[in-house]
């Protein structure tokens, strides 16, 4: 049997958006049969969002770690969190938590390197555009990393906390993160990494002018190739 996964949740739509896409992946790599089981354990959103504002990084670890106990209790193997943002804590989480993690960052730096780019462009929050979420694992590797101009960031950063964590898209701001990375791909970027749990509701490999490095779906291949203990996990 595959091993039970937990889920870390924090935005309940990203948390939404992985869950679905490991039944997806699942029965894609799996057929029909031998489906992994899967939990999900939240901590309040607003208890994460108090602890980064203040830069508080432990409180983060421990709500991570706290989460992680409430899993393994109920038999999980290893836990992933599909917020690009809290993969910050992990390593501080990892310490006390009595099952491993797997992370975004892995994952989507193995497949930017896997395919060899060179230049990827970067949307998300501000502080996952602006912070070491993906330039670090990604620059060890020899990959540069863009992000938009300051207005675009600012504008994606509106996006995301008035639309997109509520699971609400308009058009016209599908239109505009797309406009945002086709602005990347004209300042070099062969590709870019989608940064935001939600990213899939406005942008996807079907309307984006480069090829798209969806985390949350990543994470969710991952996770069910690392359960089944499948080639590429």
């Amino acid at each position: 049997m595959p091993k039970h996964i937990g889920i870390v949740g924090c935005s309940p739509e990203g948390t939404a958006l992985c869950y679905r896409e490991i039944f997806r992946h699942a029965k894609r790599l799996l057929g029909d049969r031998g489906h992994p089981v899967v939990s999900i354990h939240n901590e309040p959103l607003e208890r994460y969002v108090e602890a980064v504002l203040k830069d508080d990084w432990h409180t983060v670890g421990d709500l991570l770690t706290r989460s992680a106990r409430f899993l393994a209790a109920c038999g999980a193997e290893f836990c992933i969190v599909p917020d690009n943002l809290m993969q910050h804590g992990v390593h501080l989480a990892e310490g006390g938590s009595p099952i491993p993690w797997l992370t975004m960052t892995d994952l989507v730096t193995r497949a930017v390197e896997c395919d060899r780019r060179q230049v990827v462009g970067l949307i998300g929050t501000k502080m996952v555009m602006y912070g070491s979420t993906y330039q670090t694992a990604l620059g060890l590797k020899g990959v540069r990393v863009l992000i938009p101009e300051d207005t675009e960031a600012e504008s994606l950063n509106s996006i995301i906390f008035r639309e997109l964590v509520f699971g609400e898209t308009r058009s016209e701001s599908r239109a505009q993160v797309v406009e945002i990375v086709r602005r990347l791909a004209g300042r070099g970027c062969e590709a870019v990494v989608l940064g935001c749990s939600e990213a899939a509701l406005v942008i996807s490999a079907e309307n984006s002018p480069v090829p798209v490095y969806d985390a949350t779906d990543l994470l969710a291949e991952g996770a069910v190739r690392y359960a089944a203990d499948l080639k590429g996990s």
